[in-house]
C-alpha cells in the first residue's frame, strides 16, 4: 500500500522537476510559454495534496522529501514565470504554482487547527515570495534596460536628424540659391559648379551619417570657427546677399562649443535664404567678450509677412543644445530685419 502512495506522491513531484527544468532551459523569450505547463504542473499537486489526507495517505520521510523537492521545483517555476511570462499569464500561473508549493506540506503534516496549519503554509511560503521576489527584481532590471536602449536610440536618431537638417537644409538651400542666380545672372556653367560642390557636401554629410550608424561610432562634432568663413564665402557667393563677416581672434574654444557655433551660423545662414529672401546685406560677428563666444547674425531682408512665417524646428532644437552647454541663444525682430544671437560659455564646470 505505502508503495502506491509513494507513485502517488512521485508524479507530481516528477511533473513539477520537469517543468521546472524546461523554464531554465526556455529562460528569455521563449519562456513565455511556461505558464501553460505550469498550470497542470501546480494543479496535480494541489490534488494531490488535497486527497492526501482524505484517502489516509501516510506520513513517511521518503514523502516528505518528495514533498520538498517538488515545493523546490514549484518555487524555481514561480520566479521563472514572474521573470519572463507575460503578465496576463504569469499572474495565474504564478499564484497557482505558488500555492501549490506553499500547501504540500499538509501531506506530512497533521495541523491541529485551521489556523496552524495556516501558519505552517505561510512560513514554508516564504521560499515561493523569496523566488518571485527575485523573478520581479530580475524583470524590473530588464525593463529599465530596454528603456535605457529605448531611450538611447531616441537621443540618436534626434541627434541625426538635427545634423540632418541643420547641415543638408544649407546645402540643400545653397543648392537653389544657385540655380536660381544662374538663371538670373546667365552663367549657367559657373552655377552648375556651385550646384555640384554643395551637392558634394551633402552626400558627405550623408556618408557620414550613414557611416555612423553602420559602425555604431560615436556621432563626433561637426564644423569648427574656421568653417564660418568658409560658410560665409559661399554664401555670398550664393547672392544675392552680401555678407560682412568680423571674426576675432580667439586663443582656445572648446571643439563641442566651436562646433555648436558653426551650427548656429549655418542654421542662421539657411533661415536667411528661406525667410528673408530679399535680404541685400548681412553681418555676422563671432566676438569673445569675456569667458564668452557670442555669435551674432543680422540681416535687412525680413518683412512684417516673413516674421510671421513658422519656421522648422532647427532654432528650437537649437536652443536646446545652447542651455545644455550654459548659453542662451535668442532671435528677435530689429529694426528693417531680423537678429540671432548666441553666447556660449568657453570654461565649461565641472558638472
Amino acid at each position: 500500500m505505502n508503495v502506491l502512495w509513494m507513485v502517488a506522491a512521485s508524479v507530481p513531484a516528477a511533473v513539477a522537476v520537469a517543468v521546472a527544468a524546461i523554464g531554465l532551459f526556455l529562460a528569455g523569450g521563449r519562456a513565455r510559454w511556461l505558464p501553460v505547463l505550469s498550470l497542470p504542473a501546480a494543479g496535480l499537486s494541489l490534488a494531490v495534496t488535497a486527497g492526501w489526507p482524505a484517502a489516509g495517505g501516510p506520513s513517511t520521510p521518503a514523502g516528505g522529501a518528495l514533498g520538498m523537492v517538488e515545493s523546490v521545483a514549484l518555487a524555481v517555476t514561480t520566479g521563472l514565470v514572474v521573470r519572463y511570462a507575460p503578465v496576463r499569464r504569469a499572474a495565474p500561473a504564478a499564484i497557482l504554482a505558488g500555492l501549490a508549493a506553499a500547501t504540500w506540506l499538509l501531506r506530512v503534516f497533521a495541523p491541529a487547527s485551521p489556523l496552524e496549519a495556516l501558519g505552517a503554509c505561510a512560513f514554508w511560503g516564504t521560499g515561493v515570495l523569496a523566488a518571485a521576489a527575485v523573478g520581479g527584481y530580475l524583470r524590473l532590471l530588464d525593463v529599465r534596460k530596454d528603456r535605457a536602449v529605448a531611450d538611447t536610440r531616441t537621443v540618436l536618431r534626434l541627434r541625426l536628424a538635427g545634423d540632418l537638417h541643420d547641415f543638408l537644409a544649407h546645402d540643400i538651400s545653397e543648392m537653389v540659391a544657385h540655380a536660381q542666380a544662374g538663371t538670373v545672372a546667365g552663367d549657367p556653367l559657373r552655377a552648375l559648379e556651385r550646384v555640384e560642390a554643395a551637392g558634394l557636401r551633402a552626400l558627405s554629410t550623408l556618408d557620414r551619417t550613414l557611416d555612423t550608424l553602420h559602425h555604431d561610432r560615436p556621432l563626433g562634432p561637426v564644423g569648427d570657427l574656421g568653417g564660418i568663413a568658409e560658410a560665409a564665402d559661399r554664401f555670398s557667393a550664393a547672392g544675392p546677399a552680401r555678407i560682412g563677416v568680423r571674426i576675432d581672434p580667439v586663443a582656445a574654444v572648446p571643439a563641442e562649443t566651436a562646433a555648436l557655433a558653426y551650427r548656429i551660423v549655418i542654421e542662421g545662414l539657411t533661415n536667411i535664404r528661406r525667410h528673408a529672401p530679399r535680404a541685400g546685406r548681412v553681418e555676422l560677428s563671432v566676438t569673445t567678450p569675456g569667458d564668452v563666444l557670442e555669435i551674432t547674425l543680422t540681416n535687412d531682408g525680413v518683412t512684417g509677412a516673413a516674421r510671421r512665417r513658422r519656421g522648422g524646428s532647427g532654432l528650437p532644437a537649437l536652443a536646446a543644445l545652447v542651455a545644455e552647454q550654459g548659453g542662451e541663444l535668442a532671435a528677435r525682430a530689429v529694426p528693417d530685419g531680423w537678429s540671432l544671437t548666441a553666447r556660449l560659455p568657453l570654461r565649461q564646470s565641472p558638472g
